[in-house]
């Protein structure tokens, strides 16, 4: 069996989560790198230049319910800032992603958390990443603004799986926030905000369900 269909039946009468993620940042900090990791468990040396997006995929089992990740991949090129809302637009969550060894692409952070806010409102969960480089000062103004820091390594293939697997939970949680405040406590219904779908399942022949996570 396809590790995407027993992936289907692994929770029982559970939920299906869809969330759309958009990764921004300027060129050259590492956004490719880390969402190739992520979804092929590649990583090249070399530079790869997206031009305006690329889009990948991924499936999760957390705690028994099961989580489709749509993940848009930005171009950091100043050319193609203006088609940033074509990409963002009902995003879920946004990892947002600097150099520490330059100044200038974590200012353009702070320009894209005022962005997101602006048009998202606060419910988008954010994710700002660099190194372990001056990582207390990064990590109080991701705090400030309701973000939270991570550290990670493409390279090294470090806390990449926490990062996102942290992100998954906060949308989580942020949906069911949503779905409890609208009363929504009937069966085999879907809510849809900003692109999260929210599935009450048909029951399944249960699979055992545990933290686990392939591509998709």
């Amino acid at each position: 069996m396809a590790a995407a269909e027993s992936l289907g039946m692994a929770a029982a009468g559970g939920k299906t989560y869809s969330f759309k993620v958009v990764l921004l940042g300027e060129g050259c900090v590492g956004k490719t790198s880390l969402v190739l990791r992520y979804c092929e468990n590649k990583f090249n040396d070399k530079h790869i230049t997206t031009l305006q997006a690329s889009f990948l995929t991924k499936k999760l089992n957390i705690t028994g319910k099961r989580v489709n990740l749509a993940i848009w991949d930005t171009a950091g090129q100043e050319r193609f800032h203006a088609l940033g809302p074509i990409y963002y637009r009902d995003s879920n969550g946004a990892i947002l992603v600097y150099d520490v060894t330059d100044e200038d692409s974590f200012q353009k952070v702070k320009n894209w958390v005022k962005e997101l806010r602006k048009m998202l409102g606060n419910e988008i969960c954010l994710c700002i990443v660099g190194d372990y480089n001056n990582f207390f000062f990064f990590f109080r103004y991701a705090e400030s603004v309701g973000a939270k820091h991570y550290h990670t390594s493409a390279k090294l293939n470090k806390g990449i799986e926490e990062l996102f697997l942290d992100l998954c939970k906060r949308m989580m949680e942020t949906a069911q926030a949503e779905e409890r405040s609208r009363g929504n406590g009937a069966s085999h219904t879907s809510t849809a905000r900003r692109g999260v779908q929210i599935v009450d399942d048909e029951p399944q022949t249960a699979m055992p369900a545990g933290g686990c996570c392939t591509s998709g």
